[in-house]
């Protein structure tokens, strides 16, 4: 039902295939697994198809190992009239030591479609509910306005000639 779920969560074990030559997750696998997360929510959320905008400040905070068994969370944080933004961490727990870490990091901007091939369809508004919502929905208006200014500096380069 969508304008229920807020918040999804994936967990699974790092496997030897996530690995890259030095031994841990690959960043594209940690982006990989953020955005499914992200879809999966966004879908939730708005009931509707979604494709991805914009990752937004994705920082590898601490490696992933084999056997680390990973947690990845992604919540909305703020709503636009057919965008949603959706905090997401991975959370890595070594099991052997009960050890936690945050190992990456950002936020993705999600578009809700009419269909696979459509156009913007609206999304349900979204309110924070306490003191940590509203910081996020904060920062989720500020990386707003930076990737305006971004998407300014795209167009420039677009047009400029070789």
């Amino acid at each position: 039902m969508p304008g229920q779920q807020h918040e999804v969560s994936f967990r699974f074990l790092a496997q030897p295939t996530d690995v890259n030559f030095g031994g841990k997750v690959h960043g594209g696998m940690a982006m990989k697994w953020i955005d499914q997360a992200g879809y999966a929510c966004a879908v939730a959320w708005s009931g509707a198809y979604c494709v991805t905008a914009s990752v937004s400040g994705i920082q590898f905070v601490a490696p992933i190992l084999i056997g680390d068994l990973v947690t990845v969370r992604a919540r909305l944080i703020h709503t636009g009239t057919s965008s949603m933004h959706m905090a997401v961490d991975v959370l890595a727990r070594d099991l052997r030591k009960d050890e936690q870490r945050l190992a990456t990091s950002c936020v993705m901007v999600f578009v809700a479609l009419d269909g696979p091939d459509g156009k913007p369809t609206p999304v349900p508004h979204w309110e924070p509910r306490n003191d940590n919502e509203r910081r996020l929905q904060e920062q989720a208006r500020q990386l707003l306005e930076l990737s305006k200014g971004m998407e300014r500096l795209v167009d420039l380069r677009a047009a400029a000639p070789d």
